[in-house]
């Protein structure tokens, strides 16, 4: 059986959980949130769809002993309201950090063992919290990271192209966040380098509209949910299928000493290679920069 647990129920738990369950890509699902009221509210919605769903989903809420023979378990809570707010993730970072410490030893005392993917933002700080009170192999937890916004970037290079955004191949590095970067060397288009198909001033415009689109959706809807949501639950699938799946997450990167957006690959085992890459001198300088504002935070409560 395939056995997902989800931590959060706000917007974005609550659509990976009703993706899971209509995709028929879980077999049990663990719903647990603060809120009690809310675990048993989405555990009631999703029961009253069993009977017209096409998948038969096994149910369970607000236990953390229910954690100890799950596969993967999805961490999505957080303040949403803060980063909106300031346009900052890491306006989440006080709650968050008190969240992931709590959150972290109640996975622990579970005896949970599985694989751990991680979308509470600051993504790349909680990461590293959860990793750290859990005691779990750094390959076992791992983050959203710039996943999505990589797909953000494919999105914005696609349309000022007019190409399919899958199309468009490369990689947003570092943060997910305000210090995140387009690594445009890596970038191309139908195998053409995006160097060689957009000027300089197209390229800085692209990679800004990269990182403001999460607050773009978020000023219309007060959140985000649709986007973030598909790439945790992709991510889950290539953990079940071990689907070896090459892709920008927060990973534990050595060279720079923290968790961070960098490809790996995912498979059955969780982050089963980190890929180097070729950078130019000035990425690098940026992807550094990046991760040393990760680690200054983290080195804070550690």
């Amino acid at each position: 059986m395939r056995k997902v647990g989800i931590i959060g129920l706000g917007h974005v738990g609550a659509t990976v959980a009703f993706t899971l369950f209509t995709h028929g890509i879980a077999d049990e699902l663990v719903l647990i949130d603060k809120n009690p009221k809310k675990a048993q509210a989405e555990f009631n919605d999703l029961s009253d769809t069993l009977a017209r769903n096409d998948f038969h989903v096994k149910l369970k809420a607000q236990d953390f002993s229910d954690l100890r023979d799950l596969d993967v378990l999805i961490t999505a809570f957080g303040n949403i309201k803060a980063s909106v707010e300031s346009g900052d993730r890491f306006a989440e970072f006080g709650f968050n950090s008190d969240a992931a410490k709590e959150v972290g030893q109640q996975i622990k005392d579970s005896g949970f063992h599985g694989i751990i993917i991680n979308v509470a933002n600051p993504c790349d700080a909680v990461t590293t919290i959860l990793q750290k009170v859990t005691g779990l192999p750094q390959n076992h937890v791992f983050g959203t990271g710039t996943f999505l916004d990589t797909a953000r970037m494919q999105r914005a290079v696609g349309d000022h192209l007019h190409q399919d955004p899958r199309n468009v191949s490369g990689f947003v590095l570092g943060e997910h966040g305000n210090s995140q970067f387009v690594a445009w060397s890596t970038v191309s288009v139908n195998n053409k380098p995006a160097t060689s198909l957009l000027d300089e001033a197209t390229r800085a415009q692209l990679m800004q509209a990269t990182k403001d689109n999460a607050f773009v959706v978020a000023a219309g809807k007060g959140y985000t949910s649709y986007a973030i949501a598909t790439c945790a639950v992709r991510l889950a699938q290539a953990v079940f299928a071990d689907a070896k799946l090459f892709a920008p997450v927060s990973v534990f990167v050595p060279s720079v000493g923290t968790y961070v957006g960098y490809p790996a690959i995912i498979g059955a085992d969780g982050v089963e290679e980190v890929i180097p890459l070729e950078l130019t001198a000035a990425e690098d300088t940026e992807f550094r920069k990046s991760a040393q504002i990760i680690k200054e935070h983290v080195d804070q409560l550690f």
